[in-house]
């Protein structure tokens, strides 16, 4: 086998450009190639995981399989590439520090002194290479978190020079970088980038390939400019303006030779791209032949004036990939919870759309709101699909409401509630005592067994068992189970020995379509293989006689 390649993809200029992004279409170009390929994130923040971030400022926490919780763009990697990746594909400077650490009271370094250079730079290399013989692949992509210049990302930068000076001609550096259009101006201004360039130098790392990010296409005399200042070839500045999809962007880099550079770079073997089927997606994502209103219900979106609807990225996504299915372009509202609890005659405003979805969350804030709307799609016959929170919040109404269980809620919210449909469970109990809270919910991928004669089990199809990904600390409490389903609910997805429920739902003679998931199905939607259930939910949403 050949040597591995690698790439780091950097950030000049400003964060918050797309190089998450970015990694998911070069990752994209390069398997369309035929090209084995894998993709790691690097976050420069002494958090251990993403699990203890704040949504409303970090993004979604995205969970893998093996249970970690890591930063949103593993999600858009797992998406773009229809790859599952493992924890060793997502670090932090917490993370690093963290084994840096253990070995060093093991004994693992014989007593020499640890220190920051070189130390830490080869424990980040040793993840890259551990990841890359674990996906045995041919090219391995990997983001370092933050912007050139940065005290934080330092450390990451020198592993990449590390490693550049080692393997010159097996890696690549892509920087992405902002060319603003200043609105006084009205010309695109190069000036930012070439001092990014420049940075970048300071570090011992010149950029391959430098992806221009901007309002509209860069222009060849710009491209001109930056080759010369920035010491590259102009072909490879590659035209990267804003784009009404993400998944235009690897159609786009490919519009100005993304892969076929690479390969140059690398010494790749020039192999034709095949991004037919990603084409065909896009298309359909552009020319639907219906359209539909869905209401996002949530309580993360709210960040002073602006909506941030980062926090709920995977379910976002898993609705379009849903809607390209169906021929159906998806137009999600993002409402504010709270709303309803300030001023209930406001969930009227829910009749105006085809469907409710409620996605994950935790603690107090809006939770009477969202109660309020889930009883409101139920009474209304609106369909709803409710993930994990959602789903909890829809047994609690339902018990409160039809199965008329006195003092009904989750233990979450009113741990002295006289019947907590929703409780703790119990190997939890323990870590909450003890304030243990990071990277200790349910988390992962678990079994879930269906029942015949479902929705559920006509949505995923002629399976009996399925497996999901999960990320919580309550579950349904097995005594309310019994008294839910004599007044209609029915349970139909567990665990394979019964004691958890997975799957919530209404029969179809009660509900068009109520449904709710204790796991993440959104984790595991892909543009080409979308979930069943955001499937059959939008399928719901269109039935015969239902208002466009």
């Amino acid at each position: 086998m050949a040597a591995p390649k690698y790439i780091f993809v950097v950030g000049g200029v400003m964060s918050g450009i797309g190089k998450g992004v970015a990694t998911s279409s070069i990752g994209r170009i390069l398997k369309s190639k035929g090209f084995k390929v894998t993709a790691i994130k690097i976050d420069p923040y002494i958090n251990i995981d993403a699990g203890t971030m704040n949504p409303t400022v970090h993004g979604e926490v995205f969970v893998l399989d093996d249970g970690y919780e890591t930063d949103q763009d593993m999600g858009n990697y797992e998406r773009f590439l229809s790859e599952t990746l493992p924890s060793i594909n997502y670090m932090t400077t917490g993370r690093v520090y963290q084994e840096i650490i253990r070995k060093e009271r093991n004994l693992e370094y014989k007593g020499n002194n640890v220190e920051v250079v070189p130390d830490v730079p080869l424990e980040v290399l040793r993840r890259i290479d551990e990841a890359q013989k674990a996906a045995q692949s041919e090219v391995t992509i990997i983001e370092i978190g933050g912007t050139i210049g940065e005290y934080q990302n330092i450390i990451f930068l020198e592993a990449a020079r590390m490693l550049k000076n080692k393997n010159p001609r097996d890696v690549a550096v892509v920087m992405v970088s902002y060319v603003p259009i200043p609105h006084n101006i009205g010309e695109m201004k190069t000036k930012p980038t070439q001092y990014a360039a420049r940075s970048l130098n300071s570090v011992g790392l010149q950029a391959d390939i430098i992806l221009a990010r901007a309002a509209v296409p860069i222009d060849a005399k710009r491209k001109e400019k930056i080759g010369i200042f920035c010491n590259i070839n102009p072909d490879h500045v590659i035209s990267a303006p804003d784009v009404d999809s993400i998944y235009d962007v690897p159609l786009n880099y490919e519009k100005d030779g993304m892969g076929d550079i690479l390969c140059d770079v690398l010494g790749l073997d020039k192999r034709p791209s095949n991004l037919k089927d990603w084409e065909s997606f896009v298309t359909k994502t552009k020319n639907p032949q219906k359209e539909i209103s869905i209401a996002v219900v949530g309580k993360y979106f709210m960040s002073g004036d602006y909506v941030l609807s980062d926090v709920y990225i995977s379910v976002i996504e898993a609705m379009k990939h849903a809607g390209a299915a169906q021929d159906v372009k998806v137009k999600l509202a993002y409402l504010d919870s709270e709303v309803y609890e300030k001023d209930p005659a406001k969930l009227e405003e829910l009749k105006q759309y085809q469907g409710i979805l409620v996605p994950g969350g935790f603690g107090s804030r809006g939770v009477e709101g969202i109660i309020a709307a889930i009883r409101f799609a139920r009474e209304n016959k609106i369909p709803y699909f409710g993930l994990c929170y959602g789903m909890q919040l829809m047994v609690v109404e339902y018990a409160r409401n039809v199965a008329k269980i006195p003092d009904a809620h989750t233990a979450e919210i009113k741990p002295d509630a006289r019947n907590p449909v929703i409780h703790i469970m119990e190997h939890q109990k323990e870590k909450m005592e003890k304030a243990d809270f990071g990277g200790t919910m349910r988390l992962g991928t678990y079994p879930c067994k269906l029942r015949h004669d479902t929705i559920a089990r006509e949505a995923y199809g002629d399976v009996e068992e399925v497996q999901e990904r999960h990320r919580h600390r309550y579950e349904v409490n097995l005594n309310a189970v019994i008294k839910l389903t004599e007044a209609g609910l029915k349970f139909s997805g567990t665990s394979p020995d019964h004691n958890l429920m997975e799957i919530a739902e209404l029969p179809r003679e009660a509900h068009p379509f109520m449904l709710g998931t204790q796991f993440h199905p959104e984790f595991l939607s892909r543009p080409l293989t979308p979930h069943p259930l955001f499937v059959a939910f939008l399928k719901a949403c269109l039935p015969a006689g239902r208002p466009l």
